[in-house]
C-alpha cells in the first residue's frame, strides 16, 4: 500500500507545542544521536522561519527549515533537512516543498487555495501580496 505524506507547513508561531517537540525530537535523533554531531540545533532561526514536514499515519517521515534572508545566512536558505525512512522519496519531496516556500517567501507570494488535482499534477493557487 503506498500511503501519500501529508504535508505541513507554519511559522513558529503556529506551531503547536506538540508539533515543536516532535521536530526538535526528530532533528534531535538524526543530526545529534544518529548522526553522533554534537552542535547546538536550537540556533534561535526557529522562531523566524518556515517550518515544512511531511507525516505519513501521524509520523514525521521528513522535515525542512526555510530561514528568511538574513536569518541564517545573507541569503534565504533552506537547513535541518531530514528524512527517517530513506529509500522513498520524501527527501526529494521536503526539498521540492521547501524550494517552494523559499520562493514564495523571496518574491511575495502566498498559498491562497488548498492542493487541488489540474491535469493529473497537484496545484496550489498563489496570490501576489505585495
Amino acid at each position: 500500500m503506498n500511503i501519500e505524506p501529508i504535508l505541513h507547513k507554519k511559522t513558529f508561531q503556529e506551531l503547536t507545542t506538540d508539533e515543536l517537540y516532535e521536530l526538535l525530537k526528530v532533528r534531535s535523533e538524526v543530526f545529534v544521536v544518529e548522526q553522533n554531531c554534537v552542535y547546538q540545533d536550537m540556533d534561535g532561526d526557529d522562531q523566524k522561519s518556515i517550518h515544512l514536514w511531511l507525516t505519513v499515519a501521524d509520523k514525521i517521515v521528513a522535515l525542512a527549515r526555510v530561514c528568511p534572508a538574513g536569518t541564517h545566512m545573507k541569503e534565504i536558505s533552506i537547513g535541518r533537512v531530514i528524512t527517517t525512512e530513506r529509500g522513498k522519496g520524501y527527501g526529494k519531496q521536503i526539498m521540492l516543498r521547501a524550494i517552494e516556500a523559499a520562493i514564495e517567501e523571496s518574491v511575495g507570494f502566498k498559498q491562497s487555495s488548498d492542493t487541488f488535482m489540474l491535469d493529473g499534477i497537484p496545484h496550489i493557487k498563489m496570490t501576489w501580496n505585495k
